[in-house]
C-alpha cells in the first residue's frame, strides 16, 4: 500500500469515520482560532467529543430496542423479486478508495463554496459525509461508470448535496431554533422541506405539540423517556400477535426461547427505548453547549458567516413530544402505504417498513412541522413523511439493484433515495 493510500485511509477511517473525533477537531480549530487558553481549548474539545459519544450511545441504545420490532414487521411482508446486489460490505471493500476520494473532495469543495459564495453552510455530520458518497458512487457503478467518470459523478453529486440541501433547510431549522446558529446536515432534509411546506400552508401554529394538555393522572407522559417507553411497549403488543397470526417466528427475531419470556422482553425493550432517549438528549445538549461557541472561530477566520450543518438529533430537544408523535404517525401511514403498494404490486422489488427512518427522519420532519404549523402541521408532516419513505425507497431500488439495494432497503426512504434517484436519472439522460 502506497504512502498516499495510507494517508487517505487514515483520514477516512480515523477522522471522518469517527464522528466524535471529526466534530471535536472542528471544535479544536474553532477554539484555537479564537486564541482561547490551553485550558479552554482542551475542555471545549474533550467535552464536544464526549457529548457526541453520549449522543451516539443514546442512538445505539434506542435503536437496539427498535430493531427486533422492525424485523418482526419486515417478516410480515411477502417477498417480490429477489434482490441480488453486492451487499454493502463487499461494495465498500471494492470501492472504498473511490468513496474516500469523493468524500474528501466534496468536503473541501463545500468549504471553498461556503468561503467564496453566498451559500454559507458547511456540512459537519461526520458519518453522513461518508454515507452520501457511498450512495452516489453505488448509483454510478450501477449505471456502468468506472474510473474518472465514476469519481466525477460522485464528487459532483456529493458536493451538490452538501451545499444545496443544508442551505434549503436553513429557513425551516431557523423556525425551530430561533436563529441561524446551525442548520440540518442529515438525509431528513427532503422530508423536512416537503413536510414543512405543507405544515406552513395547512397547519395552525397556535397549538403546539409541546402544549398538549393531559389529565393530571397522565402527566407522566409529558416526559419523553416515559412516553417513548410506553409507545415501544404498545407497538410490540400490537405487532407480536399479528406476526404470530401470519406465521412469523417472532421468538427467534426477539432472541427469546419461549412465550414465557415475552412479557420481560417487551418491558425491557420499552425501558431501553426510554434510556436511549434520555442519554441521547443529554448528549445533544452537551454538544450544542460546546460546539456552537467553538464554531465562532471557524466563522471568523476560515469561512466568514459560515453556518454549520449538524445531525438531526440536535433538533429533538426543541420539540420532544413532536419526535414521539412523528414516530407513531409515520409508522402507521408507512405500514398502510406498504400494504397498498404490496397488494397492487407497485414495485418490482420487495419493500419493508423502515422503522429507523420513521423515528429519526420522520421525527425530525415532525419537529419542523410543529414549528411551522403547530400540532396540525406536525401530524400532516409526519403522515406525509410516512407515505413518502415507502415510495422513495421503492423508486430508488432499481438504481442500486446490483450494488447496495439491500442496504438501501433498510436505510433509505429519504435523501439517500431522493438524491440517488436524481443522480440515476441524470446518468440515464447522458447515456450511462
Amino acid at each position: 500500500m502506497g504512502f498516499w493510500q495510507v494517508i487517505l485511509n487514515f483520514i477516512i477511517n480515523e477522522v471522518f469515520g469517527v464522528a466524535a473525533i471529526f466534530i471535536a477537531l472542528i471544535a479544536l480549530v474553532g477554539l484555537l482560532l479564537q486564541k482561547k487558553s490551553f485550558n479552554e481549548v482542551l475542555t471545549g474539545t474533550i467535552k464536544t467529543a464526549v457529548g457526541y459519544v453520549i449522543l451516539q450511545q443514546g442512538v445505539t441504545i434506542l435503536v437496539s430496542s427498535i430493531i427486533p420490532l422492525a424485523n418482526a414487521i419486515g417478516g410480515m411482508n411477502p417477498s417480490g423479486t429477489k434482490l441480488t446486489d453486492m451487499g454493502s460490505v463487499a461494495f465498500m471493500a471494492q470501492y472504498g478508495s473511490e468513496i474516500g476520494i469523493t468524500m474528501l473532495c466534496a468536503f473541501l469543495l463545500n468549504l471553498l463554496i461556503a468561503r467564496f459564495t453566498k451559500w454559507k453552510t458547511v456540512f459537519l455530520t461526520g458519518h453522513m459525509l461518508y454515507w452520501f458518497p457511498f450512495v452516489f458512487i453505488a448509483v454510478g457503478v450501477d449505471a456502468g461508470l468506472r474510473g474518472l467518470p465514476l469519481l466525477a459523478a460522485g464528487i459532483i453529486t456529493s458536493t451538490a448535496y452538501f451545499v444545496i440541501a443544508p442551505n434549503l433547510a436553513r429557513p425551516y431549522v431557523r423556525e425551530v431554533v430561533g436563529d441561524d446558529s446551525f442548520t440540518l446536515g442529515h438525509p431528513a432534509i427532503g422530508l423536512v422541506l416537503i413536510g414543512g411546506f405543507l405544515a406552513r400552508h395547512f397547519g395552525n401554529k397556535s397549538a403546539s405539540t409541546e402544549d398538549i394538555h393531559l389529565p393530571e393522572s397522565l402527566g407522566f407522559l409529558k416526559e419523553i423517556a416515559i412516553s417513548g417507553s410506553f409507545i415501544i411497549m404498545l407497538a410490540y403488543c400490537v405487532v407480536t400477535p399479528i406476526a404470530a397470526l401470519l406465521g412469523v417466528n417472532y421468538l427467534t427475531i426477539y432472541g427469546i426461547t419461549s412465550n414465557a419470556d415475552l412479557f420481560k422482553f417487551i418491558l425491557v425493550s420499552g425501558l431501553t427505548m426510554g434510556a436511549g432517549l434520555t442519554v441521547l438528549m443529554l448528549g445533544v445538549r452537551m454538544v450544542i453547549s460546546e460546539i456552537v461557541p467553538a464554531f465562532v472561530g471557524f466563522q471568523e477566520k476560515i469561512v466568514p458567516h459560515a453556518i454549520p450543518a449538524y445531525d438531526c438529533p440536535l433538533l429533538f430537544p426543541y420539540a420532544p413530544n413532536a419526535v414521539i408523535l412523528g414516530f407513531i404517525v409515520a409508522m402507521i401511514t408507512s405500514i398502510i402505504t406498504l400494504v397498498i403498494v404490496t397488494a397492487f404490486h407497485v414495485f418490482q422489488y420487495p419493500v419493508i417498513p423502515i422503522v429507523m427512518t420513521c423515528f429519526f427522519e420522520c421525527g425530525t420532519a415532525t419537529v419542523v412541522g410543529n414549528a411551522l404549523g403547530g400540532r396540525r402541521g406536525a401530524i400532516i408532516s409526519a403522515a406525509v413523511s410516512g407515505v413518502l419513505i415507502i415510495l422513495f425507497v421503492g423508486l430508488s431500488l432499481p438504481f442500486v439493484k446490483g450494488t447496495i439495494a439491500t442496504w438501501m432497503l433498510s436505510s433509505g426512504g429519504q435523501d439517500f433515495s431522493i438524491w440517488g434517484i436524481l443522480e440515476g436519472l441524470v446518468l440515464k439522460v447522458f447515456g450511462h
